[in-house]
């Protein structure tokens, strides 16, 4: 049995300190997440990280940027009037010397260079593919990185580049990027271009260079200058033509002094152009709207080489265009610029000429260039994320390779240009990254890289690669260890990202990748953001087997995360790589495990997915590990399944043939009931499908469902409420059991809460009835009165009558089938469930019956016969599993205002507050509409499967309402509660496992409190206990109290009365808690357990109907009682008022429960597995009234109402398992209890008075005393050697292990004391010496022994 254990930390504590080891070897019971989380999926991603132009699922060739026009205003040879140079000046544009040629060529010289620098960053072939893969621009945008090849794997850069963006290598040179120059312009020829080129890009990108060396500074006015056609004046071109001629989306570089001016004006002219708008489309009539509306300037983007009052650097050791050439040739700059500052003397050798000979390619990451180019990629883009607001980042940075380029050069620039005084603008404005940490490892790594660059070049030496990377990843790996609460994200992210693209890296980076995915859905929408999508899903190309693992990790994280991922996985036939996976039986059981979800989630309502993996032969590779030893991987493999074939009719037929629904009918009995749930799930989507039928889909289908009927009495609410959604689907093959429509009234069947009354109807001559005369009524017209409404408004008296209804001939009519059917089962079935004890199963089965009656009811379009004889009233809706506060001044609980015939729960369904009042009184329905059952369309002799009758059309909008309606109510949410298990953290230590959590520090608390109280009880039943009559707590119990339980180390007693408890401090005197147990009103509460009492206590209630519930958080003032779990704990009792009700028995130490009763049965119950594991029968023809049990023995006493005592093993076979039976009792047994150490008697109690000791090993009592006469309650001290009897005539008598008499009890304390009333319940606390009284006077009192000996 799984058991949460955990290792006691009992170093350095004292003796007297130390926690019991019991306490923390103990399990503990219902702690698992399915009883303390909602089964619910958690919220999904927003898909902020995806592109929001790339809406398109086929195959699309885009380019972004796709026309670039080249404005060069150098007038080479002649200054602009308002520049004054310095000698020296800084000369070289584009890298070339105007002077060093004549000014026409060099002009040209200069334009051809500027273009070659703009294609190096778009080159003329290349184009961004949103295609198969919906690949994020980031993966393209290194064009000059190899792609996810061997590093040794040589490829031209055209081959290297299609084959990474292309899969079928097809050759892309045929779409052209426009590049245009225009050199020395005049202003119609910047028109020309300008126009020809948005006509061209449509709704692409144009990109607009403005070089203004040569001609006069931007005006405040906003304008720039370029030059008439004889070159003899200067001639303004306004920012607002240039913005109608451009239009948008564009990009505008102005490389000139004075720059910021251009971005004020263009600014300004935006709004101008936002309010043209505006008025335009207020005023239909105003000049503006007669006129070409003007393009918006929203998608606009600025980059300007300075400040409005600053002008370019002079440096002459520095290119004229110098933020021309950081946005075009970073790595050429940057290292010149490095070799300019002081710190370069730390570099001997290296000079400003050595720099221009550096070897290697910017595309070619072995080279030092290469390796420079590929670390400045990584730097800029970390400072980038880092800096910029998530939004901002993915505009620039991840929507088009040309603006991520030009904005990561950006950088470089600023940081340059800043050194000089000039300070680059862009818009949208960036905040200052300049002074960025990551620049110092940028300078580290130029630094390493220039310090070889002698040797290498005169020497020739080998390259020695930076260790960059390495670091990185080493500082990423720090931030992983040294932990994540309330930090700042990694700022290597980007980092790992890059270097995934190395064979070097790839591996630890991967690792490094899944332990920070790992940390939960907010890393991994933070990775999705940076850009690692694209990436990990070029690996899946990958054949190597040591990736395997990390990447079948990572892909699990992003699909709990956003399952969208399922469509790019597919198209990149990314599903056959999992699939290998999944069958690879060398693959640990938690790697197949993540795969078996990866593969869930792909079919997950997605018909491509599913064919896919159907052709890939997923059923059979599921069927194979269905057995497997790992549970979490069977349950996902039957998850997979039930996806798979969803709607999906060839994978139902494959599963067919393969026996996949018999093979999965072996988890229904799985120990683990996420397993059994997932099964039922498999099976309910099996049987689900909408095809057409067959006579033997038919039968298949037959045959599931009654083998999935038999987890009607299953111990999980989770499958039973499964359970559920497959009767739904199977209830539309039974003819008169399909629901046709809804409707704004829909008739909703009242709920039923007793279990007993309800199971009534199931049998063979009632079931009839409960098909054939359901008298509906109308709901009312209000506002509450839809579909989503609680309330049902089936009258009980209706059902009532099929209980009692004798035709049994008439059933065979009906529905044509015999009572042995498929279809009666379901109804039987539906009827249990509609019964559960657990809220949420009862409300979705009687959402189900809702449906069916109203189909088996209601024709098409029925006739209304309005009848007086079906008024009804609208009685309190079923329980929820939240517990009803009831706070009210004394006395007995309300009873519900409903009709007195209707015997539904009168627990009102409400908010949960203690201030609430208990109920909500019933409100009287309308006049009822009786309809024409619509049964009587078919005829007698009709055919098994015959679709019945002609119907007339329904109304779309009402089948479409009843079918939303049908969907809604129709989901657990169980599978998508069992992907969280993905999204949340795995390799963390769980925080009760921590020593320095909270959790834990409670836990030792606890346990040591534990131990001081048993320590201290022990020790005051060590100095003799003479008398037992100092009463220490009285007070009036608003219930009379039926069953009271002490909180074995909290000074709290538990005091049930019919159907609510009631919790008293009994130190303080105070009531800490009072609530509804959720039972129905004709049914009380007759035996209370507390579960894990040494830990986290939970609350065990037993009904006399056979329903157990489990409750948690009672007697806390911060949290109001929640139902944690309920099932039918024995499924053949019937409620009655003089029987022995339900009586248990609970082991701490294995986890079972013991329960009998009115029945000739002892069930015992798995609480971990939560399933039935034993029935013993009793061999009697009386009811259990006491179970009492050893687990160390594995025995088993019962005291019966014959007055025998019978002793069983529950190791032996059932036929042998009575090892004993005591019949010298001749009254009905009030108290069995068996000794719990290795040589314990059994003590029994009689209502005669008589106590017999019984040694297990011998026929007969060892030892026989005689007590007062007519018991109403016993109880013996575990510890004490005490026995506590209450009595019918008002009092309570103590007794010793001897015999003998201690004390009686018979007033309360006081002056002038009043007599107690009838003992009704007592009983001992499970350390102290004290003993719990409740009497039939409501009063409930704990006496203690005298306080001087306390």
């Amino acid at each position: 049995m799984e058991s949460e254990m955990l290792q006691s930390p009992l170093l350095g504590l004292g003796e007297e300190d130390e926690a019991d080891l019991t306490d923390w070897n103990l399990p503990l019971a219902f702690m698992k997440k399915r009883h303390c989380e909602k089964i619910e999926g958690s919220k999904s991603l927003a898909q902020s990280w995806r592109m929001k132009d790339r809406a398109s699922t086929f195959v699309v060739i885009e380019m972004k940027t796709v026309s670039v026009a080249l404005v060069l205003c150098l007038n080479v040879g002649v200054d602009p009037p308002d520049v004054v140079k310095t000698t020296p000046c800084a000369r070289l544009e584009c890298w070339i010397d105007p002077l060093s040629m004549g000014p026409q060529k060099a002009l040209e010289t200069i334009g051809a260079n500027l273009q070659k620098q703009y294609e190096n960053w778009q080159p003329r072939g290349l184009v961004l593919l949103t295609c198969l893969l919906k690949l994020e621009p980031q993966a393209m945008a290194r064009a000059f990185i190899p792609s996810l090849v061997p590093d040794n794997h040589t490829y031209g850069k055209k081959t290297r580049l299609n084959h990474f963006l292309h899969p079928t290598g097809e050759d892309l040179d045929g779409a052209k990027a426009r590049y245009k120059q225009s050199l020395d312009p005049t202003v119609d020829e910047v028109k020309k271009l300008c126009t020809s080129l948005r006509r061209n890009a449509k709704e692409e990108r144009v990109l607009f260079h403005y070089n203004g060396h040569g001609v006069p500074r931007p005006t405040v006015n906003g304008e720039i200058w370029v030059f008439n056609k004889n070159y003899t004046q200067y001639i303004p071109l306004s920012i607002y033509d240039l913005q109608t001629w451009m239009g948008s989306p564009s990009i505008f570089v102005y490389d000139c002094s004075n720059a910021g001016l251009i971005v004020k004006s263009f600014k300004q002219f935006a709004l101008q152009r936002e309010q043209e708008l505006e008025v335009a489309a207020i005023n239909p009539n105003h000049p503006l709207a007669q006129m070409p509306l003007p393009p918006s300037m929203k998608n606009c983007i600025q980059l300007a080489a300075c400040e409005a009052n600053e002008l370019l650097p002079m440096i002459p050791d520095l290119p004229a265009d110098l933020f021309t050439s950081c946005l075009t040739t970073p790595i050429k700059i940057a290292l010149r610029w490095f070799c300019m500052q002081k710190c370069v003397s730390l570099v001997p050798g290296v000079t400003l000429d050595l720099i221009e000979k550096i070897p290697g390619r910017l595309n070619d990451r072995r080279t030092p260039l290469g390796e420079l180019n590929w670390i400045f990629t990584a730097i800029t883009d970390t400072i980038a994320w880092n800096v910029l607001p998530r939004d901002l980042f993915q505009k620039l940075f991840r929507q088009d390779l040309l603006v991520a380029s030009l904005f990561r050069n950006f950088l470089l620039a600023e940081r340059i240009m800043r050194s000089y005084n000039c300070t680059p603008v862009s818009s949208p404005r960036l905040p200052p990254t300049y002074m960025h940490a990551m620049w110092q490892a940028w300078d580290l790594a130029v630094d390493i890289c220039l310090s070889q660059l002698p040797t290498i070049i005169e020497e020739g030496t080998a390259f020695r690669h930076s260790p960059f990377f390495a670091e990185q990843l080493t500082a990423f790996q720090v931030w992983l260890t040294m932990g994540v609460e309330n930090r700042n994200p990694p700022e290597q992210l980007p980092i790992v990202l890059q270097v995934l693209l190395s064979q070097v890296h790839r591996l630890r980076a991967l690792d490094l990748l899944g332990r920070f995915l790992d940390l939960g859905p907010w890393a991994v929408s933070l990775a999705l953001s940076v850009g690692i999508f694209p990436y990990v899903l070029k690996l899946l190309q990958s054949s190597a087997r040591e990736l395997r693992p990390l990447l079948v990790f990572i892909w699990a994280k992003i699909l709990a995360v956003d399952s969208s991922c399922q469509a790019d996985l597919v198209k990149d036939n990314g599903h056959k790589y999992f699939l290998s996976v999944l069958a690879d039986p060398y693959m640990p059981a938690e790697h197949r495990t993540m795969t078996a979800f990866i593969l869930a989630v792909i079919v997950n309502s997605y018909n491509t997915g599913q064919e896919a993996c159907l052709q890939g032969n997923l059923i059979a590779i599921c069927l194979e590990q269905l057995n497997d030893p790992h549970p979490l991987l069977r349950q996902w493999v039957a998850i997979c399944l039930g996806r798979i074939w969803q709607n999906f009719d060839s994978a139902r037929w494959c599963g067919v043939r393969d026996s996949a629904h018999e093979k999965l009918c072996s988890l229904l009995s799985d120990p683990i009931p996420e397993v059994r749930c997932a099964a039922v799930f498999a099976l309910g989507t099996f049987v689900g499908n909408s095809a057409e039928r067959t006579d033997h889909s038919t039968t298949i289908d037959h045959n599931v469902a009654m083998m999935l009927a038999q987890l009607i009495n299953d111990g999980s609410p989770v499958v039973r409420k499964d359970l559920q959604v497959t009767g739904s689907q199977k209830r539309s093959e039974g003819g008169s059991l399909t629901p046709v429509r809804d409707s704004p009234c829909t008739p909703r069947l009242r709920s039923v809460s007793s279990y007993g009354n309800i199971r009534a109807v199931t049998t063979a001559r009632n079931l009839n009835k409960s098909l054939q005369n359901l008298s509906l009524t109308e709901e009312s017209k209000s506002p509450e009165a839809g579909p989503e409404n609680e309330e049902y408004i089936l009258s009980f008296e209706t059902i009532d009558k099929m209980r009692r209804v004798s035709s049994y001939s008439s059933l065979n009519s009906l529905i044509g089938v015999s009572f042995n059917s498929v279809y009666t089962q379901i109804w039987r079935v539906l009827l249990h469930l509609a019964a559960d004890p657990y809220p949420d199963v009862s409300d979705l089965a009687m959402k189900v019956l809702n449906s069916i009656a109203y189909k088996a009811t209601v024709n098409a379009r029925p006739q209304r016969i309005l009848t007086t004889s079906s008024l009804t009233q609208s009685a309190p809706a079923s329980p929820t599993n939240k517990g009803i506060h009831i706070h009210q001044a004394g006395g007995s609980p309300p009873t519900s205002s409903a009709s007195s015939s209707s015997l539904t729960n009168d627990v009102a369904k409400q908010p949960v507050s203690r201030d609430l009042p208990p109920g909500r009184p019933g409100a009287t329905g309308p006049v009822g509409v009786q309809y024409t059952p619509h049964s009587h369309q078919f005829p007698r002799t009709r055919k098994m499967f015959d679709k019945g009758p002609d119907q007339t059309t329904d109304d779309p909008d009402d089948t479409a309402g009843h079918k939303s309606f049908i969907s809604a109510t129709m989901q657990t949410g169980f599978c998508d509660w069992s992907a969280r298990y993905f999204a949340q953290p795995v390799m963390k230590i769980p925080e009760e496992h921590d020593l320095e959590s909270q959790i834990r520090k409670e836990r030792e608390w606890r346990f040591l409190r534990n131990t001081r109280v048993r320590k201290q009880a022990q020790q005051l039943i060590q100095k003799g206990i003479t008398r037992l009559d100092d009463q220490i707590f009285l007070n009036r119990n608003p219930g009379v109290p039926s069953v009271v339980k002490f909180h074995p180390f909290t000074p709290c007693v538990a005091v049930a009365d019919k159907d609510s408890i009631c919790f008293w401090d009994w130190e303080k005197g105070e009531k800490l808690d009072y609530f509804h147990n959720g039972n129905p009103r004709y049914t009380r509460v007759t035996a209370m357990e507390y579960l894990n009492g040494q830990d986290c206590s939970l609350l065990l209630t037993a009904t006399d109907d056979g329903a157990i519930r489990v409750w948690k958080n009672f007697a806390d003032l911060e949290k109001n009682p929640e139902m944690v779990t309920a099932w039918q704990g024995l499924s053949d009792m019937l409620p009655t008022t003089r029987g022995a009700g339900m009586v248990v028995d609970w082991e701490q130490e294995t986890g079972l429960l013991m329960s009998s009763g009115d029945v000739r049965i002892i069930r015992i119950w798995d609480t971990d597995r939560e399933m039935k594991v034993q029935d013993i029968p009793t061999g009697a023809d009386s009811c259990v009234t006491s179970l009492s049990c050893d687990s160390h023995r594995s025995l088993i006493v019962a005291g019966l109402g014959d007055g025998s005592i019978r002793v069983y093993d529950r190791r032996m076979a059932l036929s042998e398992c009575r090892v004993m039976t005591y019949r010298e009792h001749t009254a009905w047994v009030v108290k069995a209890y068996l000794q719990k150490h290795p040589e314990g008697h059994i003590m029994s109690v009689s209502v005669n008075g008589d106590v017999r000791f019984f040694d297990p090993r011998l026929p007969e009592s060892v030892n026989v005393m005689q007590i007062v006469k007519g018991l109403t309650a016993l109880d013996i001290h575990p510890q004490a050697n005490l026995i506590a009897c209450g009595s019918m005539n008002q009092f309570t008598a103590i007794y010793n292990g001897s015999g003998e008499l201690i004390n009686h009890i018979k007033y309360y304390d006081g002056f002038m004391g009043q007599r107690v009333g009838a003992i009704s319940c007592l009983a001992f606390h499970p350390h102290w010496p004290h003993l719990a009284v409740g009497s039939n006077d409501y009063y409930i009192s704990v006496y203690s022994v005298e306080k001087r000996v306390r």
